[in-house]
C-alpha cells in the first residue's frame, strides 16, 4: 500500500469543489437562520452508548469505535448529528421547555458505506424542531427542506411521505414481539408481497392483521393510495391518525403532487410518526431523508416531540452551483516588505494578495489566479490588471 492511498470510500476534496460545499453550507445555513434555527456543533467523538449504538442496530453496524486512552471506556465516532442534537435537546437546553429550533453541519463517518457509490465521511446538514407535536411542525421543516434544495439548483425532484404510525399501530394491534416487528420491517423493505405473507405465516396471525400487514407493500402511489389505505386497513385510531396527517401534509403542498408510500418503514428504530424524503431525478437515491421521531430525548432524560432532516452535501458535490473563483493581486517578493502597510489594508477590505516568490523567474505562471498586481507607480502603490 502507498503512503498516499486513503481508504476505500474515502476521498479528498480539492479546492473547487471544496469551495463549492463551503458556499453552499453557508447559504443553507443562512437560510436555517432566517427561519429561526439555531446552529449547534456537537462533537465528532463520543462514548458510543450517547451514539444510539445500544438501542439503533443500524447506527450500531456504522459507528466506529475506539478506545478512549484517558478513561478506558469505548468511545465512538458519530454515524448520525441527529441523535447528537437531540441530546443538547434533552439535556443542554433543558431550561427551556418550549420549541427549540436547531440546525447543524457537520462530517460524519460510516464504518461500511450506505451504497456502491456513496461516501464513509458523509457531511450531514440538517435541521430539527422539538417542543411541538403537531403536524405544522412537520409541514415547516418539509418546506424548510424544499427550500434548501431549490438554494442549491436541485430540480425535477419528487417529495415522497410516508408513516411509521400505521405499521407500529397495527404491530401493537397483532401483538407482535419487538423481535417480530423487526423482522417483518427488514422483508416489507422489498415491497414483496409473497415474502411478507412467507414472514408472517408461521406467527399465525388473526387474518385481518395478517392481510393488513402483506396490504402495506402495495400501498404506493398518489393521493389515491390514501382513498384505498382509508377504505382497506383496519379501523384503529392511531391508523386513521396517521392517514389524517399524510392528508395534511398533501393538501398543504398541493404543488408537489406527494407520492405515498406506506411500505416505507425505514428500519432504524428511532422514528415514530410521519417520514419524508425527496427522490431526484440525477441520483440513484434518496437525496434528503426526514421525519418524526418523538421520545428520542428520552434516552437522555427528556422526552419531547420532535421532527427534522438531513442529507449529505457532498452527495450533491456534482450539482452544486459553481462557487466564485479565487481572484487575486500578486505582489513580487522584491516588493513584499515596502508594500506590507498596502498589502495589510487590501486584506482587511477582502482582497486576496499573494506574494510571488517566483516573480524573478522568466515566463513565470501566474499564482493564485491573479488577475491584477500591485505596483509602485507615480509615487504610490497602485493596483493594475495583468
Amino acid at each position: 500500500m502507498q503512503s498516499w492511498q486513503l481508504p476505500e470510500h474515502i476521498a479528498d476534496i480539492l479546492p473547487s469543489a471544496a469551495r463549492r460545499l463551503e458556499s453552499a453550507k453557508e447559504r443553507l445555513l443562512a437560510i436555517f437562520r432566517v427561519h429561526g434555527y439555531e446552529l449547534v456543533s456537537p462533537p465528532l467523538l463520543e462514548y458510543s452508548d450517547s451514539l444510539l449504538t445500544r438501542i439503533d442496530d443500524g447506527l450500531s453496524l456504522k459507528t466506529i469505535r475506539v478506545v478512549d486512552q484517558l478513561s478506558g471506556h469505548q468511545l465512538g465516532l458519530r454515524a448520525d448529528i441527529t441523535p447528537q442534537v437531540a441530546r443538547i435537546d434533552a439535556h443542554l437546553l433543558s431550561g427551556n421547555n418550549g420549541i427549540n429550533r436547531l440546525c447543524y453541519a457537520g462530517t460524519i463517518l460510516h464504518a461500511r458505506p450506505d451504497g456502491f457509490l456513496s461516501t464513509r465521511e458523509p457531511l450531514q446538514i440538517g435541521a430539527e424542531l422539538y417542543g411541538y407535536s403537531g403536524i405544522d411542525a412537520d409541514i415547516e421543516l418539509i418546506e424548510l427542506m424544499l427550500k434548501s434544495l431549490s438554494a442549491l439548483n436541485v430540480t425535477q425532484i419528487q417529495l415522497s411521505l410516508g408513516h411509521i404510525g400505521i405499521f407500529h399501530a397495527l404491530s401493537q394491534a397483532a401483538q407482535l414481539s419487538q423481535t417480530q416487528a423487526k423482522e417483518l420491517l427488514g422483508v416489507m423493505q422489498t415491497k414483496d408481497v409473497a415474502a411478507t405473507r412467507e414472514c408472517l405465516r408461521p406467527w399465525q396471525l388473526d387474518t385481518q392483521w395478517a392481510n393488513a400487514f402483506a396490504l402495506l407493500p402495495s400501498l404506493y402511489g398518489y393521493k389515491e393510495t390514501l382513498a384505498k389505505a382509508q377504505a382497506d386497513l383496519p379501523e384503529l385510531p392511531a391508523v386513521q391518525a396517521a392517514l389524517n396527517d399524510l392528508q395534511t401534509v398533501c393538501a398543504a403542498l398541493p404543488e408537489q403532487n406527494p407520492f405515498i408510500d406506506l411500505s416505507e418503514l425505514r428500519v432504524d428504530s428511532y422514528h415514530s410518526g410521519l417520514l419524508f424524503a425527496v427522490y431526484g431525478s440525477d441520483w440513484p437515491d434518496v437525496l434528503v431523508r426526514g421525519g418524526r421521531y418523538d421520545g428520542l430525548g428520552a434516552y437522555f432524560g427528556r422526552a419531547r416531540p420532535a421532527t427534522g432532516f438531513s442529507f449529505d452535501l457532498r452527495d450533491l458535490i456534482d450539482h452544486l452551483p459553481q462557487a466564485d473563483g479565487l481572484r487575486a493581486i500578486k505582489v513580487n517578493a522584491t516588493d513584499a516588505a515596502s508594500a506590507k502597510h498596502e498589502i495589510e489594508r487590501l486584506r482587511g477590505s477582502g482582497e486576496c494578495v499573494v506574494i510571488d516568490y517566483a516573480n524573478a523567474q522568466a515566463n513565470a505562471p501566474l499564482l493564485n489566479h491573479c488577475d491584477r498586481q500591485l505596483v509602485w507607480q507615480h509615487a504610490q502603490w497602485q493596483v493594475v490588471s495583468l
